[in-house]
C-alpha cells in the first residue's frame, strides 16, 4: 500500500501515535492537532487531494480559507504547525520526499498583555473559596496552590496525593511534555495543605469502609478521570468571583497563574527565576509579564511623581 492509499485520518492517527511515544505529547496537544489535521483533511478531500499530494499552494490555499472563515492569527498559526510536524513526520517516515509546508510563514501571535488580578482581589478569591461550607478547606487548597505556585491548571487538579505527605516545603510538579519542576510552597499554601489533608484522610477512611479504593488524586472526583476536572474548576473559579464581588470575566485559573508571576515581578523576583517555577521553556514566554508590571510603574509615576503634577499643573494655568 502506497501512502497515497493510506486514509488521511490513517496518517493523522499514526502522527498522534508518534507524538505520544517519542515526545510524551499531553492529551489536549493531541487533540487540538487531531482537530486541526481533520479540518486540513476535510478542506482537501472535495478539491480531489491528499496528504500525500497536497502541495505548497495547497496549504497556503487553506490558510486563505481560514482567514476568510475569520479565524484568529493564533488559531491560524496552531493549525500551520500541526500542518508542518504532519509532513515532517510524514517525511521521516519516507511517506513523503518532501515538505511542502516547511517554506510557509505563519500569521505570528500577537502578544497580547495577560490579564491579571491584584493581591486585593486574590485576597477576595481566596476567602470566597474558604467560605463554602461543604467544600470550603478543598476549595482553599486549590487556590492558595494555584496563586502559591503559578501551576497551570492541569498541573493543580492532576496532583497525586503523595505530593503532599510530609509537611512539604515544596512540591514537585509534573508539567508540559512530562518535564518535572520543584515549586516552592508559602506558608499559607502549606496550612492549607494541611487541612486539606486531614480531611482527605477522613474521607478517605470513610470511603474505604464502604469498600471504595483510595484515590491518588490529592483533589480527587468522580469523573472518569478520577479527579476534579480542568472544567469543573474553571465553573468553580468564577463562582468564588461573583461571592468576592471580582468581575467573573477577568477570573479564570490562568489569570491566577498570571497574578503569581506578575506580584513576584513587581516585588523584585528575578525573572530565570519565575520562568522555572511557571514551567516555560524560553525565558522570552516569561518576559511579558515585564510589560505588565512596566505599565503598572508608568502609571504609578504619572500619578504621584511631583514633576508630573508640575507639569499637569502648568498645562491647565495655560489653557
Amino acid at each position: 500500500m502506497t501512502p497515497a492509499d493510506r486514509p488521511m485520518m490513517h496518517w493523522v492517527q499514526a502522527f498522534l501515535e508518534a507524538q505520544a511515544a517519542e515526545l510524551d505529547a499531553a492529551t489536549n496537544t493531541q487533540l487540538a492537532y487531531a482537530n486541526d489535521l481533520k479540518d486540513f483533511a476535510g478542506w482537501l478531500t472535495p478539491l480531489g487531494k491528499h496528504f500525500a499530494t497536497a502541495t505548497q499552494d495547497d496549504v497556503e490555499g487553506y490558510l486563505i480559507e481560514c482567514d476568510t472563515q475569520g479565524l484568529s492569527a493564533s488559531t491560524r498559526a496552531r493549525r500551520l504547525s500541526a500542518i508542518k510536524q504532519l509532513y515532517r513526520f510524514a517525511f521521516e517516515e519516507s511517506w513523503r520526499a518532501d515538505n511542502p509546508a516547511i517554506q510557509i510563514k505563519g500569521p505570528g501571535k500577537k502578544k497580547s498583555l495577560p490579564k491579571t488580578l491584584s493581591i486585593e482581589e486574590v485576597d477576595a478569591l481566596i476567602s470566597a473559596a474558604a467560605a463554602h461550607k461543604k467544600e470550603g478547606k478543598r476549595n482553599a487548597c486549590l487556590m492558595q496552590l494555584l496563586y502559591a505556585t503559578g501551576m497551570r491548571v492541569t498541573e493543580l487538579v492532576t496532583l497525586p496525593v503523595t505530593s503532599a505527605r510530609g509537611d512539604p516545603a515544596m512540591l514537585l510538579v509534573r508539567g508540559k511534555g512530562g518535564k518535572e519542576r520543584m515549586v516552592p510552597l508559602s506558608p499559607p499554601a502549606k496550612a492549607a495543605m494541611a487541612e486539606w489533608l486531614v480531611a482527605w484522610d477522613k474521607a478517605d477512611d470513610a470511603a474505604r469502609a464502604l469498600g471504595k479504593p483510595s484515590s491518588k488524586f490529592l483533589f480527587p472526583s468522580r469523573s472518569k478521570a478520577g479527579h476534579l476536572t480542568r472544567h469543573r474548576f474553571f465553573g468553580m473559579i468564577k463562582e468564588f468571583a461573583v461571592t468576592a464581588g471580582v468581575s467573573p470575566d477577568k477570573v479564570t485559573p490562568h489569570t491566577l497563574r498570571h497574578a503569581f508571576a506578575t506580584h513576584l515581578l513587581a516585588g523584585g523576583a528575578d525573572l530565570r527565576a519565575i520562568q522555572t517555577m511557571l514551567g516555560h521553556a524560553d525565558v522570552a514566554t516569561t518576559e511579558i509579564y515585564t510589560h505588565v508590571v512596566d505599565e503598572r510603574l508608568t502609571a504609578l509615576v504619572m500619578e504621584h511623581h511631583p514633576l508630573s503634577k508640575a507639569k499637569t499643573t502648568k498645562d491647565d494655568d495655560a489653557s
